[in-house]
């Protein structure tokens, strides 16, 4: 096997660092001039210095408790301090905003420890993930039934086409884990069904407990985040319709594969169709779903970039 120079692999690491960051960026940018439906001229008349302060305060809870979260997963096996787990969670956001569902995040994530301890931080950053969906999914049903109590005549058609979907998806569930009971010891790359059950038994109850508390919190920030900015606009909905929706939105928008980046593209679409039938105008859901990924994904990214431009491959690993 062909050697290569300590300082060519200095330079393709530096090279690495500088095509994430900047894509990043570029999309970034790109994406911002896109938004033609967004009413920029009059945004202003709505948002004040106050509630512009509110939101990013919301953005900053946000990513406070991601940020927890990852923090506590990591505590499982070694300690790390709140501005190292930023470190890890920003800068394998940035990484991984180019991968389908953020998968990338995985591998980014594990760049930061010793090759030896990857399939740990592999399989803690899969049981963070997968809180994350189980309370987006238990919000998503919760949704959908307060919509059905609601009885509205405009929820009641998204009510229908959700009890079709939900069906779908429980059923689908249900495939994937017969899947995984009957396939549970055939292994890839050493790996096994078998054995992530296993090492989610060795963890405790509570340690689940508060990675799922950790999850709950953040979600439930982001969604009233998003109530919040439709009250700002002088949407006209009340907070269990509202929330309802939203719920709705995060959970259809969450199944659908994407680039992360093109987040604002399908919680957008999802946003506007289920918000038009409330009687809003879509330039108020096409700019608030705008707001939402502005806060909660460009900022975290920007700094992220920070974090990824000063990274360093482990102390302990040789290049």
């Amino acid at each position: 096997m062909i050697a290569i120079p300590h300082k060519a692999k200095q330079f393709l690491l530096v090279l690495i660092k500088l095509l994430i960051v900047s894509g990043a960026l570029f999309y970034i940018v790109k994406q911002l001039q896109t938004e033609k439906a967004i009413a920029w001229s009059i945004i202003s008349d709505y948002i004040s210095i106050k509630n512009l302060f509110f939101i990013l305060l919301l953005s900053v809870f946000n990513w406070i408790f991601e940020i927890l979260k990852w923090q506590h997963l990591v505590s499982s096996f070694t300690k790390i301090s709140f501005f190292e787990s930023a470190k890890q969670s920003l800068g394998s956001l940035t990484a991984s905003i180019f991968t389908p569902n953020r998968i990338g995040e995985y591998g980014a994530k594990a760049l930061f420890f010793e090759k030896k301890k990857a399939k740990k931080i592999l399989f803690l950053n899969f049981i963070g993930n997968s809180f994350q969906m189980a309370i987006t999914t238990f919000f998503g049903i919760l949704g959908f039934i307060i919509s059905r109590i609601a009885v509205s005549e405009s929820m009641l058609w998204i009510s229908f086409k959700f009890s079709v979907f939900h069906f779908v998806w429980i059923l689908l569930f249900l495939v994937v884990f017969l899947f995984i009971f009957k396939f549970r010891n055939c292994s890839i790359y050493g790996l096994s069904f078998q054995k992530i059950i296993d090492a989610f038994k060795k963890l405790s109850f509570g340690f689940h407990l508060t990675t799922l508390q950790l999850s709950a919190i953040r979600y439930l920030i982001f969604a009233h985040q998003y109530y919040f900015l439709l009250q700002i606009f002088d949407c006209e909905v009340s907070y269990s319709i509202g929330l309802a929706t939203i719920f709705l939105m995060y959970f259809l928008a969450s199944i659908i594969p994407s680039i992360h980046l093109m987040d604002i593209a399908i919680k957008g679409s999802v946003a506007l169709f289920l918000f038009a039938k409330l009687g809003i105008s879509e330039w108020k859901i096409a700019t608030i779903s705008f707001l939402m990924w502005f806060f909660n994904l460009v900022i975290p990214v920007i700094i992220g970039s920070i974090f990824v431009l000063k990274f360093q491959i482990h102390k302990k690993e040789k290049l």
